[in-house]
């Protein structure tokens, strides 16, 4: 296999349900070995289905979880601990989202993890943050889109909030993790020493606030909620054609103009209304009802690609499936096909060592054996650890 950017690099994956899991499958898909550590009860999206992919598991876990090892371990047991402990000696990185505080109950508080591991990078990821009036509170996407306020900006205006159709709190928690860890791992070349990576839901949910957070830091309003238009930009939203709906973003004076002509009304352009970017913000519903009559007039496939070929931004709204079956996503290999699995290919693509998809996900505690072989434990100190059930294998008691 061709070197990929994180060959050599060792991640201990303590983390379940999604911002962690995407954040260690993308480093796996680097070239990371990444062992995923499960409870014996298994990470809860196992069973987050249907669909499924196979019995026990969901085509949600299947989706977050490849390349990965895998290791089911007790750690509410003394034994399932000294086990982890083990692991770490010899980790790069782990990355855990457990409720505040449980590692220190479990022996292992921050200050230990500096003392012990010095070169560890622990990467945390939480709802809220361990500190502060709701530290240590738990927190699913969807609660923190709500706390956060992206699930009020979410919606049309004249209807009630609603949830953003995918769980992007946690996805970009998720990227923000792999960023941090990264950062850290380049000054750790630089001082020899790890660090802790802070990352909590509510962080992101303010940080993806954008626009709106401007401006209300600018001018303390809060703007109403506009659907698939945008505050600060116009035209900028979805319009319905012949056959469905297209959305137009037509980002500056020039766009614009364009837009105008290929709708057959370049004078458009040119009204006083509409001469300016803030002009046509300000004139926005009347903008609205003079463009969704020409627009109203064409199929969407024909007038999105008359547009992107005059360089104005559009493109018809696409279901899940035409997205994925786009041939520009296809191209981009964004589909992977490997060994029976499905999933989603890899967003960051590096020009001299991609990223590899290279297994699917496995079975929970399917490399536990391999894994505590590498780690120095013996045959028979395995077999005890089974049958104490600190560890567990595909083929162990309750799994």
């Amino acid at each position: 296999m061709a070197a990929r950017a994180l060959d050599g690099l060792k991640v201990l994956d303590l983390s379940r349900v999604l911002a962690g899991p995407y954040c260690t499958q993308m480093l796996s898909d680097h070239g990371a070995e990444v062992i995923k550590v499960e409870p014996p009860g298994g990470d809860e999206t196992r069973g987050w289905g249907p669909p499924f992919v196979r019995e026990g598991t969901s085509a949600y876990f299947t989706n977050l979880n490849r390349n990965k090892k895998n290791i089911v371990l007790d750690l509410s047991a003394p034994a399932g601990r000294e086990i982890l402990a083990r692991l770490l000696d010899d980790a790069d990185v782990v990355v855990e989202n457990f409720k505040a505080g449980t590692l220190a109950k479990w022996g292992y508080p921050d200050d230990v993890i500096r003392e012990r591991w010095p070169r560890l990078i622990h990467c945390r990821i939480t709802g809220f943050g361990t500190e502060g009036p709701m530290g240590g509170m738990p927190g699913y996407d969807a609660v923190l889109q709500a706390y956060g306020g992206l699930m009020y900006v979410s919606g049309e205006a004249d209807g009630p909030p609603v949830r953003v159709g995918v769980p992007l709190v946690d996805s970009v928690t998720g990227l923000f993790a792999f960023s941090g860890i990264l950062l850290a791992l380049r000054e750790r070349a630089t001082s020899g020493l790890g660090q802790l990576v802070d990352c909590a839901l509510l962080d992101t949910a303010i940080s993806l606030l954008h626009p709106h957070s401007a401006s209300w830091l600018a001018e303390g309003v809060v703007p109403p909620r506009a659907g698939s238009a945008h505050p600060s930009i116009a035209p900028y939203q979805n319009f319905e054609t012949q056959d469905g709906l297209l959305f137009i973003g037509a980002g500056n004076d020039r766009q614009f103009a364009t837009l105008a002509d290929v709708l057959g009304d370049p004078g458009l352009a040119e009204d006083s209304r509409f001469a300016t970017n803030a002009d046509r913000v300000h004139n926005a519903v009347e903008l609205r009802r003079i463009l969704g009559a020409r627009i109203a007039c064409w199929k969407g496939e024909e007038l999105g690609t008359r547009l992107l070929g005059r360089g104005v931004p559009a493109s018809p709204v696409h279901t899940v499936a035409e997205a994925m079956d786009s041939p520009q996503a296809r191209h981009r290999e964004m589909v992977v096909d490997l060994d029976g699995y499905r999933g989603v290919g890899i967003p960051v693509k590096l020009g001299r060592t991609p990223g590899k998809p290279v297994s699917p996900p496995r079975a929970a505690g399917e490399d536990t054996r391999a894994v505590l072989t590498s780690a120095g434990y013996s045959e028979a100190e395995i077999d005890t650890a089974i049958s104490q059930g600190s560890v567990r294998t595909p083929g162990s008691e309750n799994l």
